[in-house]
């Protein structure tokens, strides 16, 4: 593989920070810097690559509260997808206001849309817009490599939740089913909590998706 991942869990709600970057450019992108900034800010540094973007899956409070210190660390743009910008300045809605630790992140300089190409630096994903576990959340695709970042529309046997602000159960298997599952079942799965899968494993085993649990 031309390019290299580097996965930190941080933050109480372990999250998948994803260090992702070309190891022939150095280009790199920062996805979901959900908490502390100085050790993501430490990990860049140590890998000797170039970040070029911060890419976020969606809003939510535990995603998005090492925004503000590594965007400025780097001057880099911030992705989102369009329809999600509220969440990054208001508590209440990214739900950190219900924790008692309000957190917000500077407004996103590219609001991006379903089937959207991002380029940055030598790097390119294509944008799947996967609503239901938030309004606008989104998924990131790099097809040369077959790597899904997913953040909390699909996990390993499991789906984003939908009891929050914005959720919606029944949008949310519809995202997974026409934007996921309509991939290569080789086409690996990155999600915002736990271990990675493939887009195949889930097909036939996630019991969201074959039938076997029901709303």
């Amino acid at each position: 593989m031309a390019k290299k991942l580097h996965t930190l869990i941080v933050g109480p709600f372990e999250v998948n920070c994803y260090l992702y970057w070309d190891q022939k450019t150095l280009d790199g992108v920062i996805i979901d810097p959900g908490a502390e900034a100085e050790g993501i800010i430490r990990e860049v540094e140590n890998e000797g690559f170039t970040p070029r973007a911060i890419l976020l899956t969606h809003g939510h409070g535990d995603h998005i509260a090492a925004v503000a210190e590594v965007k400025a660390k780097y001057d880099i743009p911030l992705y989102i997808g369009a329809g999600e910008e509220d969440l990054l300045a208001n508590p209440s809605a990214n739900i950190s206001a219900y924790f008692d630790q309000p957190i917000v992140a500077p407004p996103p300089d590219h609001s991006v849309n379903d089937e959207d190409v991002v380029k940055t630096g030598s790097l390119i994903f294509r944008v799947l817009s996967t609503p239901g576990h938030t309004r606008a959340g989104v998924c990131f695709l790099d097809e040369t490599e077959g790597l899904l970042f997913t953040g909390d529309t699909l996990f390993a046997g499991g789906i984003g939740r939908t009891d929050l602000p914005g959720g919606s159960y029944n949008l949310l298997i519809e995202s997974i089913r026409q934007k996921i599952l309509a991939l290569p079942d080789s086409v690996v799965c990155l999600p915002g909590h736990g271990p990675g899968t493939t887009v195949g494993a889930e097909r036939t085993g996630n019991p969201f998706l074959t039938g076997g649990h029901f709303a």
